[in-house]
């Protein structure tokens, strides 16, 4: 009962810290403000919450990661493919190697390898925590889709770099050929594992449904064990479960192309996905903030085996690690930045000076979070041995550190950065839109036209047939029209688009009010309300999906 007490508490916390952090009159962090209500329900009550980080790191990482995967944008990955890689992987292993030898000089308490460790998980970055800033401050698209794509990757490349480091620190050994061809077969079976369940699941689903039909409940319960499946297995088989969650999430990217699904299925399962991802990233932070009491209480007694009596030297290592991680990221994106440019410019491209405010607004906007946490509570508690695991909770605390401070100078920061900043444009994708629609209803009436004519045979309700299929292509031909005009003409066909959908707007919840006030004057009956208003729910979702 205790158990399920915590978790309905730590669900809470989420949802208010969100509102919290909605209502707040400057951009602060949600995450920030979660681990604040953490840090409160683990003072005012006696909750007391035990992470078995094996748990943990099962628990948290598969679905986010695989979540990343399949939600990525890919045409901005592959497009900036040679700047993300360069940052999710050459910046993952400088900051690795830089910070911690840096950490070890700076903390001689903490063993080399387990200072690895905590710069590997220090390494990946979080768009979602800098996207809650970006709700209220003008970052540019295409800084956010390469930060993303960051993300994606280095998320991983940093949590294979630890799990090496971990192992490093429970044998008091270390090989660099024997860590690459391990490092090789853990990747590359990682993502083939997560590749292959991916398309076993989609392969067996399509079987059954072209058998039974496809039941939504299940198929959405499918895809949450998804990642799972493809973590266990690929650990099982000594590879990165990492990996594998984030191989299979691009996988069913890829398999969605097929549209195999109901369209209630992939709406339901969007909302699914949402709500996992706002819960998990959520209790993620509260449980750091429940647990910074006694996280801060070991990195103190840690730093007085170093000879520094004064807990204030808490501090200090977090900003001196802030500004070492701020520092390693700033000259990677320079030298990265100037190496594309170079190549652009012998391409005959014609390549724009590189803005000091550019190279600032993507060092801040690396700002740390959700996986970062997962990692470094993932941490052992022991060594093989049965002794305490070196250093752990002064690792835990600096990462919680970095978190928090990392947060907070973007929150601060990058409003300053962005104002008035010009970054190369994202590439303008309502030519490409329009052609879709118009390619999309011209298939459209083809197949009225064709089901017209097989449904209506010679029969008495031929006319009918033929009066129905006519209102239903002349909306089509009307979409047809819009999209086809050019330059001015389209200018006006948009803005006579927007003002009809504000006006269906309107429409849609004068409707939904109706059916409201007659269901309170029973006039109208449950089922038929629940019907009614979700149609008017689904319509006003399509018009307004933001």
């Amino acid at each position: 009962m205790e158990s399920v007490t915590v978790v309905l508490v730590m669900l809470l916390a989420v949802v208010v810290s969100s509102a919290c952090a909605r209502l707040s009159p400057i951009p602060v962090p949600q995450p920030l403000v979660q681990i604040a209500f953490g840090a409160l329900i683990g003072a005012a009550t006696s909750m007391s919450v035990t992470l078995e980080p094996e748990i943990f790191f099962l628990l948290f990482l598969p679905p986010l990661l695989f979540l990343d995967g399949w939600r990525i944008p890919k045409e901005g990955l592959f497009r900036d493919a040679s700047i993300i890689m360069e940052l999710a992987f050459g910046l993952v292993v400088f900051t690795v190697l830089g910070v911690g030898y840096f950490v070890n000089w700076l903390i001689p308490a903490m063993p080399l390898a387990v200072a690895f460790a905590l710069a590997a998980v220090l390494s990946p970055t979080d768009p979602i925590a800098v996207s809650s800033i970006a709700s209220r401050t003008s970052v540019p698209g295409r800084l956010m889709h390469i930060l993303e794509g960051e993300s994606l990757l280095n998320d991983a490349s940093g949590l294979v770099c630890m799990r090496f480091a971990v192992a490093a620190a429970l044998t008091g050994a270390f090989s660099l050929p024997q860590a690459f061809g391990t490092f090789l077969w853990v990747a590359i079976g990682g993502v083939a594992i997560g590749v292959g369940v991916t398309w076993a699941v989609v392969r067996l689903k399509s079987a059954i449904s072209g058998r039974v039909g496809e039941e939504t409940g299940s198929y959405i319960l499918v895809s949450l064990l998804v990642p799972f499946a493809a973590y266990l297995f690929a650990e099982h088989l000594h590879c990165s479960g990492i990996l594998a969650a984030v191989g299979a999430g691009v996988a069913m990217s890829y398999a969605e192309l097929g549209g195999g699904a109901l369209a209630v299925t992939r709406v339901r399962r969007h909302a699914v996905w949402d709500s996992v991802q706002f819960a998990f990233n959520g209790v993620i932070f509260v449980l750091l903030g429940e647990q910074l009491p006694r996280i801060v209480a070991g990195a103190a007694r840690v730093v007085r085996e170093t000879g520094h009596h004064d807990p204030v030297w808490l501090i200090v290592y977090v900003v001196a690690i802030n500004v070492a991680l701020a520092a390693l990221r700033f000259t990677w994106v320079w030298v990265s930045l100037r190496f594309t440019l170079f190549r652009a410019a012998r391409r005959g491209r014609k390549v724009e000076k590189l803005s000091w405010r550019i190279l600032a607004a993507t060092t801040l906007a690396g700002a740390r979070g959700a996986i970062t946490l997962a990692g470094v509570m993932s941490l052992p508690l022991v060594l093989r041995d049965g002794s305490p695991f070196p250093a752990r909770d002064l690792a835990i605390f600096l990462a919680a550190g970095v978190i928090i401070v990392s947060l907070a100078a973007a929150a601060i920061g990058l409003p300053f950065l962005m104002k008035g900043l010009n970054v190369p444009p994202e590439p303008q994708h309502q030519r490409e839109e329009d052609a879709a629609r118009i390619a999309a209803a011209t298939a459209a009436i083809e197949a009225v036209a064709h089901a017209q004519h097989q449904m209506s045979g010679d029969g008495a309700a031929a006319d009918l047939y033929a009066e129905a299929g006519a209102r239903v292509m002349a909306v089509y031909r009307a979409r047809i029209d819009a999209r086809s005009k050019t330059d001015a003409e389209a200018d006006l066909a948009l803005k006579a688009e927007r003002i009809e959908r504000e006006l269906r707007l309107v429409a849609l919840r004068a409707e939904r009010t109706e059916y409201f006030r007659l269901a309170r004057r029973r006039a109208l009956g449950e089922d038929a309300l629940r019907r009614l208003v979700r149609d008017a729910d689904l319509l006003e979702t399509q018009l307004n999906p933001g």
